[in-house]
């Protein structure tokens, strides 16, 4: 079976927090890229009230199969007790840009 590729869409509260998660997915090479996107408002139910909230949302670049492991580690670290951690799958993708991205991630699985 091919490899795939999935984006992880991630709000988390401020730009330092997000930093500090990119580098750390970054480290660990269970992503090749991490898109980070200052200036969102959220707005969300929460303990029975309507609330409104400034957040950053981050886009982690990943291998199918390095996922789940990438998720447990964005959980481990995010600041929210209920964070929210969505897999995207990717349809289309250019070619040269998913070579990079395998590149990138393939050391990590390599030694396990």
């Amino acid at each position: 079976m091919e490899e795939k590729i999935v984006f992880l869409y991630v709000p988390i509260d401020n730009l330092e927090n997000a930093q500090k998660i990119a580098m750390s997915l970054l480290n660990e090479r269970l992503c090749a890229c991490v898109n980070v996107y200052p200036g969102v408002r959220s707005f969300y139910w929460w303990e029975g009230k309507i609330e409104e909230s400034p957040e950053v949302v981050m886009i982690v670049k990943t291998r199918k199969s390095l996922a789940e492991r990438t998720a447990a580690k964005i959980k481990e670290l995010h600041p929210y007790s209920v964070p929210c951690v969505a897999k995207f799958s990717v349809e289309i993708l250019f070619k040269p840009f998913a070579e990079w991205l395998f590149a990138e991630t393939q050391s990590k699985i390599s030694k396990g």
